[in-house]
C-alpha cells in the first residue's frame, strides 16, 4: 500500500475568501473524491489546530493500492481540478509518499 500525505501552508486571504473559508472548501472537495476516483481507497483531511512556524494549516492523509493508482488519482480530473484552486490559495506545500509494507 501507498501513503500519499501533503501538507499546505494556505494565504491569509485568496480567491475572495478567508482561509479557514478556502480550507474548508478544499477539505469538502477532497472528502468528496472517496468513492469516486476509483484508485482511492482511503482519506483524511485535517485542518491544523495548532500553530507555530512549524506547524501547517493542513494535511492530507490517503491511501493507494500501488504507486499506479497514486499516479492515477493525481491524473484524475477531478483531482486536478482541485489542485488548481489549491495551487491558488496556498503558500506552501510539502509532500511524502511511502510504502506501508503489509504484516501478516
Amino acid at each position: 500500500m501507498i501513503k500519499h500525505i501533503v501538507m499546505w501552508r494556505f494565504k491569509e486571504e485568496a480567491e475572495g475568501a478567508s482561509k479557514l473559508e478556502n480550507m474548508r472548501r478544499v477539505k469538502k472537495q477532497l472528502e468528496a473524491l472517496v468513492g469516486v476516483v476509483p484508485s482511492l481507497l482511503s482519506m483524511e483531511v485535517g485542518i491544523g489546530v495548532t500553530h507555530g512556524d512549524m506547524a501547517y494549516d493542513m494535511a492530507l492523509i490517503s491511501c493507494f493500492a500501488d504507486l499506479d493508482g497514486l499516479e492515477a488519482y493525481k491524473v484524475d480530473p477531478r483531482h486536478q481540478a482541485i489542485s488548481a484552486f489549491v495551487s491558488r490559495v496556498r503558500l506552501e506545500r510539502a509532500t511524502v509518499d511511502f510504502l506501508v509494507e503489509e504484516t501478516n
